[in-house]
């Protein structure tokens, strides 16, 4: 019996179709309007800031360890989510290629620091 509520097979995780995902989500709530670059970026510093909060006052150790406690683990994953969802739809408005754009800054490192 199939279930009803299947659309078929899962969108593959790519780049692209998070970004699609992303967009046809911000569409659909007709929020375009507040995603605005400054709007985007000031969001991704929150986040940003939210997932510093989680490690700000562990030591170094435990920082290591954080994974190994359930709860923190889903607020860690829960926080790089975040983070990412607002770098790509930063990258969308922007017309970003963030694959690219960390590409050439590896490139740019790799001559800047030699081995």
């Amino acid at each position: 019996m199939t279930d009803p509520h299947d659309d078929g097979p899962p969108e593959p995780l790519d780049l692209p179709a998070l970004q699609r995902r992303l967009a046809e989500f911000a569409a659909a709530r007709h929020w375009q309007p507040y995603h605005t670059p400054k709007n985007l970026v000031a969001a991704l510093s929150v986040e940003a800031s939210e997932l510093v909060e989680i490690f700000q006052w562990l030591t170094p150790e435990e920082s290591a360890r954080v994974m190994d406690d359930p709860d923190t683990a889903h607020r860690v994953t829960d926080e790089v989510a975040d983070v990412l969802a607002y770098l790509l739809q930063f990258c969308e408005v922007l017309g970003v290629d963030p694959l690219a754009a960390l590409n050439a800054k590896i490139d740019r490192n790799e001559h800047r620091f030699p081995v």
